[in-house]
């Protein structure tokens, strides 16, 4: 009876959670165009990221966008990446180079970099991606800051990683638009908690007026969603889910690799507002509860005491289950993470190994990370 009592409590919890992302599933995308064009800094910080330059900044140049530039923070690059900066600087007209010979003790590198450019951006609307990302149509700009208003000073976008045939790009798609329906789904509720810095945008004086990074200066990650915890609400964030605004970016190809990833993540987690991390603890956990009772309840009943509270149990957590499927597979469409249907159910049990694993992640944070 008490299994089943707490069964039945994190599948309600679940559901609430569903109801949430039901937002994002079931959300109108406009397809209103900016009435306004401020000017936009685009700033890409790179380190040892020649052949991405080579690919991206002729990308960045075609943009449909009339008034824009594009800041390249090259971060101490040892891979002919200055040659090449310093030779496109003389073919594309927008681009600015801002050159990191060194980074001060005990500072991220990432962050200041990031610092850097924007404090040489010339205009007030910041757009950032990173390197290795590929905007998905010439109106990515455009786009994104159709959402601005005179009340809206972040925009929250979208970027799906390039699909590959591998068991590790099934995962990190299924991830990726996990983490997207959380930050979306929590931000059309009013509740924006992270961005992601392959496509976000903010005004540079909100940056300024909030003393930009500086209070996170010495953690290693965290560049793009420490700030917008830290300023985003409900009334100055808004979200772009249309279609051309997604910017893809290159996948890690190996399993060592995307674990070194979301270790950085994860790290940062415990710099996040103290409500946020309760709403999204409370999500890990009755996510990974739901599946762990229900085995306990299947155990007891089949060596114990067969079939009592077995077939409600299982009725409970099929509503659940079937919740969660529907609503997963609505909102990876409109995230541009189309995941197979059948999957879903796959990774609804592989989410719960998942958030054990970065639990045990997050109580024994490694010290020997870095940018990449």
């Amino acid at each position: 009876m008490t299994e089943f009592l707490l069964l039945s409590i994190v599948c309600g919890i679940q559901l609430l959670y569903l109801l949430v992302f039901a937002r994002t599933a079931f959300v109108s995308v406009p397809s209103s165009t900016p009435q306004l064009l401020p000017g936009v800094s685009l700033i890409v910080c790179a380190w040892n990221e020649l052949q991405n330059l080579r690919e991206l900044i002729p990308l960045l140049e075609k943009q449909e966008y009339e008034t824009f530039e594009i800041i390249i923070v090259n971060d101490k690059s040892t891979d002919g990446s200055s040659t090449f900066l310093q030779e496109a600087l003389q073919h594309y007209s927008r681009l600015k180079v801002i050159p990191i010979l060194e980074t001060p003790l005990g500072v991220s590198s990432k962050k200041f970099a990031l610092t850097q450019g924007i404090d040489a951006a010339q205009y007030e609307v910041i757009l950032l991606t990173d390197a290795d990302c590929r905007p998905h149509s010439s109106r990515w700009i455009q786009r994104m800051v159709a959402q601005l208003s005179p009340t809206k000073d972040i925009v929250l976008g979208v970027s799906p990683y390039f699909r590959k045939d591998s068991s590790v790009n099934a995962f990190i798609q299924f991830e990726t638009f996990y983490t997207a329906l959380q930050y979306i789904s929590f931000a059309l509720v009013g509740n924006p908690y992270m961005g992601v810095g392959r496509n976000l945008l903010y005004r540079k004086s909100l940056f300024l007026h909030q003393n930009g990074l500086q209070e996170f200066m010495h953690i290693l990650g965290g560049d793009d969603d420490l700030f917008i915890n830290k300023v985003a609400n409900a009334t100055n964030t808004a979200v772009c889910l249309h279609p051309e605004s997604l910017m893809y970016s290159v996948p890690k190809v190996t399993w060592a690799e995307w674990w070194h990833q979301k270790r950085r993540h994860v790290s940062v987690g415990s710099y996040y507002r103290k409500k946020d991390q309760f709403l999204l603890g409370l999500l890990a956990a009755s996510h990974v509860t739901s599946w762990l009772f229900l085995w306990g309840i299947l155990w007891y009943s089949v060596t114990t005491n067969p079939y009592e509270w077995m077939g409600w149990s299982i009725g409970i957590f099929l509503v659940r289950f079937f919740m969660t499927w529907i609503i997963w597979y609505k909102a990876s469409r409109k995230l541009a993470h189309p995941i197979p249907g059948y999957q879903f159910p796959i990774f609804d049990l592989t989410l719960t190994l998942y958030l054990l694993s970065m639990a045990v992640v997050s109580a024994f944070p490694s010290k020997k990370m870095s940018w990449r």
